[in-house]
């Protein structure tokens, strides 16, 4: 199995008119910090609130009209996505994640119409439970990420980027299971070889980034993260995903919670955007100054806006977030 750029093109054609072209604008203040253009790519304002749409879009609606429905394992976002698919052609949807997922993620899949399996403490977990409705009740799985539809709808996103701002010198995408990077790492290499794509995740619990490291899929432990949706295994029988981002990327870089609770902050605070902490783990990275130099404009991601919102208003006044064992100290932005 593989992913190339025609399937990106075709996943373009197919999710239009269910998927919306984002906005790409600047952010003064990072664009301040980076010496270029710095840009925000949206995708926050799609429809369920999150990219994972794209992606699930594609895969459900090339699926045979004789399906029995979908199932799939999330950290929150992708099932939202698929959930809102099968609404769209009238599909049984059962979504399966763990108990580290946010109870406002929860209640978001269920308003769409989805049945909803909470399975022990991990992706692993959950995709566990996803396989066995596959087997015992002929549901058909719709992989986060390691699937070539998923990666392909994903991969619309760089296609957007570089045909927006085709003097792009550096992309940074949040990284969890790969999917999202690999098929942006795809699209924007295609645009332009020397366009360098970084992925960006939290050092607890990064799979991807362990994987290559490693050289092979590993399992990692799952721990509680502003980053939420940045969680879970990529699979030790990683089809896809894996080979993508390994050859693709050209770094991948790591982030404190401390630093993911700052970029919130900046977010809100100088753009006055609401999101997730998975989405500003580009922002984390630049502001610890922990990327390469960038020779021209640089964009990020902007993944999704479905955050715990007592959580956020934690982080954005200042007070202190607890994370399982972790106390990450609260301070006011500017302070």
């Amino acid at each position: 199995m593989s992913v190339s750029l025609a399937d990106i093109l075709a996943a373009r054609k197919r999710i239009s008119g269910t998927v919306i072209r984002t906005p790409l604008v600047p952010s003064p203040h990072l664009s301040g910090l980076c010496g270029h253009d710095f840009l925000l790519k949206l995708e926050n304002t799609q429809p369920i609130g999150a990219f994972k749409l794209r992606g699930a879009v594609n895969a459900v609606f090339s699926l045979p009209g004789d399906v029995a429905g979908v199932t799939c394992c999330s950290t929150g976002n992708h099932g939202r996505g698929v959930a809102y698919a099968a609404r769209a052609r009238g599909l049984r949807a059962v979504i399966c994640m763990s108990s580290l997922v946010p109870q406002t993620k929860v209640d978001g899949i269920r308003a769409l119409g989805a049945e909803v399996r909470i399975v022990g403490a991990s992706q692993d977990d959950a995709l566990e439970e996803s396989l066995r409705l596959c087997a015992e009740e002929g549901l058909t799985e719709i992989s986060p990420f390691d699937d070539p539809l998923v990666i392909a709808g994903q991969g619309t996103i760089g296609l957007e980027l570089m045909e927006d701002r085709p003097d792009l010198d550096m992309v940074l995408v949040p990284l969890s299971g790969g999917g999202l990077a690999g098929g942006i790492a795809l699209a924007v290499k295609a645009a332009n070889p020397k366009a360098r794509v970084i992925g960006i995740s939290m050092d607890r619990g990064a799979a991807m980034h362990a994987s290559i490291k490693a050289g092979h899929p590993v399992e990692v432990e799952e721990v509680e993260s502003l980053a939420d949706s940045l969680g879970g295994g990529i699979g030790l029988q990683n089809r896809l995903s894996f080979a993508l981002c390994r050859d693709l990327l050209d770094e991948v870089v790591l982030v404190t919670e401390e630093e993911i609770y700052r970029a919130m902050q900046t977010l809100y605070y100088e753009d006055r955007l609401v999101a997730e902490g998975a989405c500003v783990v580009g922002i984390a990275a630049l502001q610890a100054g922990k990327l390469p130099k960038p020779e021209g404009p640089a964009a990020t991601v902007i993944t999704g806006r479905n955050v715990d919102m007592q959580v956020f208003t934690q982080v954005i006044t200042g007070a202190d977030v607890m994370l399982g064992d972790l106390t990450i100290k609260g301070m006011p932005y500017g302070a």
